[in-house]
């Protein structure tokens, strides 16, 4: 990614794992961009008199219906990253995501996660995550009320250190590694299929929990209006897989 998001300089870590998730993105298969509304892929705005930009890629890939990556800037301190990677809900895969909250104090919050879109997560997935290595994170965040969402191998932390920063990149790599083992030997189900069906139910299940974060939507609706906050919430963020 660009070192700065409108001329200013991001955070080393949002750099980081923004540059790491790109790079892993490239060897999916069948990657391809996605038509993104011009409104929506490069956004100014003001927020409390100060800048704010953000800027979105997404993409799809066989198995991966939607990868979204959104960096964010407000004015000279708070920045984001956003990441959230949908699968087709003919594929038996989780939802990744990953998100980081950074000002000129420091990583206020860094989260990642694979996550079921039904009860449990794959069998596969369960068995490569049990055997990741989990880094000593000093301070470990509690999820909020919405966050049933997720599975018991989310890491919700603050990285109190550089080393713990590296840490933090380094496990979403080893995340998203095992993500990438799937897609490339996953083999889609009938769209007919049980299983397809409850996982297309589940997957709107999650979009609707994450929807539920209103720390998100007021910000948004702050910034740009209520009619245009709901339109990104529903087409950019969180948008439903398509009826099957």
């Amino acid at each position: 990614m660009p070192a700065s998001t409108s001329g200013r300089e991001m955070h080393p870590l949002v750099v980081a794992l923004a540059s790491r998730i790109r790079a892993w993105r490239q060897d999916l298969p069948e990657l391809s961009p996605l038509a993104v509304s011009g409104d929506l892929e490069e956004i100014i705005g003001t927020l409390d008199g100060e800048d704010l930009f953000i800027r979105n890629e997404v993409h799809r890939c066989r198995g991966l219906r939607k990868l979204h990556l959104e960096t964010a800037r407000l004015g000279l301190g708070l920045q984001i990253l956003h990441c959230v990677f949908f699968p087709d809900p003919h594929f038996d895969l989780p939802v990744f995501g990953a998100d980081i909250v950074a000002s000129p104090a420091g990583i206020s919050a860094a989260i990642v996660d694979l996550s079921p879109v039904e009860d449990q997560l794959p069998e596969r997935i369960g068995r490569a995550l049990e055997s990741t290595p989990i880094p000593a994170f000093e301070q470990v965040r509690e999820l909020p009320t919405w966050g049933t969402i997720f599975s018991p191998f989310v890491r919700f932390i603050r990285p109190t250190s550089d080393q713990e920063q590296d840490w933090f990149v380094d496990l979403v790599s080893a995340y998203l590694a095992v993500l990438g083992d799937a897609v490339r030997t996953s083999c889609p189900d009938p769209t007919d299929a049980s299983s397809t069906v409850s996982r297309y139910h589940g997957q709107v299940s999650y979009c609707l929990q994450q929807k539920r974060n209103d720390k998100t939507r007021r910000v948004l609706e702050k910034a740009f209006g209520t009619t245009w906050a709901d339109r990104y919430i529903e087409e950019m963020l969180f948008d439903e897989p398509a009826p099957l």
